[in-house]
């Protein structure tokens, strides 16, 4: 069982998380609250020196960082991983675009308006081009989706996971999506993929408390 270092309220934790809801895999949640500096600790450094999450803990002492390549691993061999090599080559396109273009304005939008206390007064200055370029990266895939129902190998993968996990929260951080039909039509097509999960649900009987999994318990 996949044990996942993960914040509920973290847009790249929760795109993990949807993925292995989508693919019924069982996994043990350790809930890290990163604005409590939960990942800057020594126990939690040693496993991942960037001291971020999505944490994977894929074999004993063995762990995946970073959202995009933990998608990637957990999807190897489902049907949310496209086989041919051009589509496969395509999710990734997506999930860079994603990376580069959508989380850092449409995901520092959010970290900073809807869960760091004061942080609209704190970033004033960085809001403007984050609104500017998070609209023109939401522009680019509604193009895409004008036209197609998934970003890749017409069906959900994991590009749409990872284009999901900022997206669906643009609302909450002064994104308008009024303007864009077909990323809306898209997000309730993902949403209404069986197995989905939102963001508040939690595996409740498979979390662990932090503290017992620091001791050993």
């Amino acid at each position: 069982m996949y044990k996942l270092y993960s914040m509920q309220r973290s847009g790249n934790s929760y795109k993990v998380r949807l993925a292995l809801s989508l693919l019924k895999a069982p996994y043990c949640a350790i809930e890290v609250d990163i604005l409590r500096g939960e990942s800057r600790t020594p126990d939690f450094l040693a496993m991942n020196p960037s001291g971020q999450v999505p944490l994977l803990e894929v074999a004993d002492g063995r762990y995946l960082a970073e959202s995009n390549a933990i998608l990637w691993y957990v999807a190897g061999g489902t049907s949310l991983a496209p086989e041919s090599r051009v589509e496969r080559a395509e999710a990734l396109q997506w999930m860079f675009f994603e990376q580069h273009a959508l989380e850092p304005n449409l995901g520092a939008a959010y970290f900073w308006l809807s869960l760091v206390k004061g942080g609209r007064d704190l970033q004033t200055h960085a809001l403007e081009d984050w609104m500017e370029r998070g609209y023109a990266a939401l522009q680019v895939m509604e193009n895409h989706l004008k036209t197609r129902a998934y970003f890749a190998a017409d069906q959900l993968t994991v590009a749409d996971i990872a284009l999901y996990g900022y997206t669906h929260v643009a609302d909450r951080c002064d994104y308008d999506l009024a303007t864009f039909p077909a990323i809306r039509a898209w997000l309730r097509r993902v949403e209404q993929t069986p197995g989905f999960v939102t963001m508040d649900w939690r595996p409740d009987a498979e979390v662990e408390d932090p503290a017992s999994v620091a001791a050993g318990a």
